[in-house]
């Protein structure tokens, strides 16, 4: 007979191994969502460890190279207002991990969460510019160059572009050459379709010079305006307005229905105390309708009485001798006249109105590949440019670099202050402005790259997966492999307020 005990134990086994097989079978009836829920108990590998690599072969870097991630995704918040420098209470990267991608079992070894960013909300139809006629004088091979820059901030503002082109200037004892009917019809067209609302015309004499020109944009854009128009802004083809709802912005602050001259003076206090305060014209210069009107109906007498080998300076001449209005400086219009390193400005968190010169050749020999650097805007409108600052002495400047502090000297410096990078700018006797002081002051001195700073540059940003994708690169010294950091970025739930 058996004993109490055993009964007992064989009672109590029977009703473990029936709740085994009841609770199996019910998982089972779930199937997919039952092995989920044992994988999550055990914890799932972070997605974002495994990762496409092939891509990178695009960038032309050796291999090995020490690399490392992050998804970020932004969201657009009202409430949220652009500062200098935004501080994030983490690190922006997990640790750099040495990869070679030529091996195909390639994986991420270290892994951090997706980053979210507020950043200011879009203004709803704050980029509508149809109240603004741009103009431009160039060569027909010069605006066909300048149509990825174009594309970066003209399309769907509804701003209309008018551009006096020809097929080259004349020089020396060389006539200027008209630019072919055909090729204008065709580039025109082109210009269109890929949203461009211009309009291509021949200049009112072809032999004038290009100041004379240039100087002529005020008859034609006069002569074209509508009921809508109330601003008409002359530009060079390399002029880039990194956000139109900031320009318009800018605008609006000025009563439209009186004398208004806007625009920016040269960052280079020689050329200020050499030229006056006139707006340089790389940097868009804005005149009022009813100013426009008075310079259109004087246009011969201006025309007839400035000698002047630049556009701008005949603009300017014009203005001042017809009536009492003066320039209004805005001190975000940029014409760069400065050379070198422009990493200063760059990565001074400031958000630029207008850019200029970036091209390679103008400001520094290899130029700023502005169309790229911004292509971060179509994700995050305007954060670009934008600083935030994390705890391992980081700071990302978005769209142009991240820059490390090994010896914490960020912590030490006034960073609303712009860095100097920029070469020494011509000296004015007598004057204690360093030369850009009153554009870009105040300043503080060049760090010493890899050594107060180690800088990673942005050299690649695409549109992929609904997102952008931006590469931020270091070549490697002494022999040390290179560094790659990769930055994913895509909207959050909250969407585009556009």
């Amino acid at each position: 007979m058996l004993s109490r005990q055993k009964v007992l134990a064989i009672v109590l086994s029977f009703i473990v191994v029936s709740s085994v097989i009841l609770t199996t079978r019910l998982f089972a009836q779930s199937g997919r969502q039952t092995t989920q829920w044992i994988q999550s108990l055990k914890g799932q590998p972070d997605a974002s460890c495994s990762h496409e690599l092939g891509w990178i072969d695009k960038l032309n870097i050796t291999y090995p190279v020490f690399y490392a991630r992050r998804d970020i995704i932004v969201n657009s918040d009202t409430s949220v207002k652009r500062a200098s420098i935004a501080r994030v209470h983490e690190s922006l990267f997990p640790t750099l991990q040495s990869i070679d991608f030529y091996d195909p079992n390639v994986r991420l070894q270290s892994c951090k969460e997706p980053l979210v960013l507020d950043v200011p909300a879009a203004i709803l139809n704050m980029g509508e510019a149809s109240h603004i006629i741009f103009g431009i004088s160039t060569t027909l091979q010069r605006l066909e160059a300048s149509i990825p820059q174009l594309l970066r901030w003209l399309p769907n503002s509804h701003a209309r572009l008018f551009v006096i082109v020809i097929e080259s200037e004349q020089h020396d004892e060389v006539q200027a050459v008209a630019a072919d009917p055909e090729k204008k019809k065709e580039l025109q067209v082109h210009m269109r379709g890929l949203g461009i609302n211009c309009t291509l015309v021949e200049p009112l004499k072809l032999q004038d010079s290009f100041s004379e020109k240039y100087f002529s944009l005020i008859r034609i854009m006069y002569d074209n305006r509508d009921d809508r128009t109330q601003w008409i802004s002359t530009i060079d083809d390399d002029t880039f307005f990194p956000s139109m709802p900031a320009l318009v912005s800018m605008l609006s602050k000025h009563d439209a229905r009186e004398e208004h001259y806007i625009g920016g003076v040269s960052e280079e206090w020689w050329a200020v105390t050499h030229y006056g305060l006139m707006a340089f014209g790389g940097a868009g210069i804005f005149v009022s309708l009813p100013l426009a009107k008075l310079m259109d109906d004087n246009y011969e007498f201006c025309k007839g009485t400035s000698h002047a080998s630049a556009g701008d300076i005949r603009l300017m001449e014009c203005i001042y001798e017809l009536t009492d209005t003066k320039l209004t400086n805005e001190r975000d219009l940029h014409q760069i006249d400065i050379h070198g390193d422009l990493s200063g400005m760059f990565e001074s968190g400031r958000m630029p109105l207008s850019l200029h010169h970036w091209k390679p050749g103008a400001a520094t020999m290899d130029g700023y590949d502005l169309p790229m650097m911004h292509q971060i805007a179509d994700i995050c409108n305007d954060c670009f440019l934008q600083r935030w600052q994390f705890d391992n002495d980081m700071i990302l400047s978005n769209g142009f670099s991240i820059a490390r502090y090994p010896t914490n000297i960020s912590k030490k410096m006034k960073m609303d202050h712009i860095e100097s990078t920029w070469a020494p700018v011509g000296s004015v006797e007598g004057s204690n402005n360093h030369g850009a002081d009153h554009s870009f002051g105040p300043t503080r001195p060049k760090l010493i790259l890899n050594d107060d700073k180690i800088q990673y540059r942005l050299i690649d940003s695409t549109m992929v997966d609904g997102g952008v994708r931006q590469s931020y690169y270091l070549r490697g010294l002494d022999g040390d492999a290179d560094t790659l950091f990769e930055l994913f970025w895509a909207k959050g739930t909250n969407g585009d307020r556009n």
